[in-house]
C-alpha cells in the first residue's frame, strides 16, 4: 500500500471523525460502527453543514449520484483534501457481457460507469489536482461461485502482474482510489 504523507502515523491521533449519510436504511447501518472517536451523522454535508474538513472520503458514492458533476464541485469546497474510491465498472470484458453493468445498476445502483481515463478526467473537470491513485482489487473481495469466478479471479491476478492497466481495462474488477485536492 502506497504511504500518502498526510496519513504519518500519529498525525489524527486524538480527531473527531464525522460521517454523513442521507439514506436513513445506510444511516442505520453506520451508526453501529461508532466510536469514541467517530461520530455518524444523518444529515446532507454538502447541503446543510457550513463545516469545512482537513480530508473529506466519497467511497463508491458518485457513480450513485444524479449530478455527480455538481456533487464533486459543492464536496471541494468541504475538504482541503479528498479521497475517492471509485468502481471501474467499463472494461472489454464487461462491455462484451453487458451482464457485469446491468448487475452493478440493479443491484448496487450504478448509474454511471467509469474507467480509469473517465474517473480522472471526471476529477480533473470537476477541479481537482489529482495527487496519487492506485488500483484496488474489488474482484478478489467477492466470493466467487464456481469454477468459470475462479478461473476469472487467477486470470486477473496474473494479467495484472504483468500490466496492471492492461489487466483492468480488459479484464475489469478493479477500482481506483485517488488522493486529491
Amino acid at each position: 500500500m502506497k504511504r500518502w504523507p498526510i496519513f504519518r502515523h500519529g498525525h489524527y491521533s486524538g480527531k473527531e471523525f464525522y460521517g454523513y449519510e442521507i439514506s436513513p436504511q445506510a444511516f442505520e447501518l453506520c451508526k453501529k460502527k461508532s466510536k469514541t472517536n467517530l461520530t455518524f451523522v444523518l444529515l446532507d454535508l454538502l447541503n446543510e453543514n457550513p463545516e469545512y474538513f482537513d480530508i473529506a472520503m466519497a467511497i463508491h458514492v458518485f457513480e450513485h449520484v444524479e449530478d455527480h458533476f455538481g456533487f464533486l464541485r459543492k464536496l471541494k469546497e468541504k475538504a482541503e483534501y479528498k479521497i475517492f474510491h471509485i468502481p471501474l465498472d467499463l472494461s472489454v470484458q464487461s462491455d462484451l457481457r453487458s451482464t457485469p453493468i446491468i448487475n452493478s445498476r440493479k443491484l448496487l445502483g450504478h448509474i454511471h460507469y467509469f474507467t480509469k481515463e473517465t474517473a480522472l478526467e471526471t476529477l480533473k473537470d470537476t477541479g481537482y489536482e489529482i495527487i496519487d491513485y492506485f488500483y484496488t482489487a474489488s474482484s478478489f473481495e467477492v466470493s466467487y461461485r464456481g469454477w468459470k469466478g475462479n478461473l476469472l479471479r487467477i486470470l486477473r491476478q496474473l494479467v495484472f502482474e504483468v500490466n496492471k492497466d492492461l489487466a483492468v481495462r480488459i479484464l475489469g474488477g478493479y477500482s481506483l482510489l485517488f488522493l486529491a485536492k
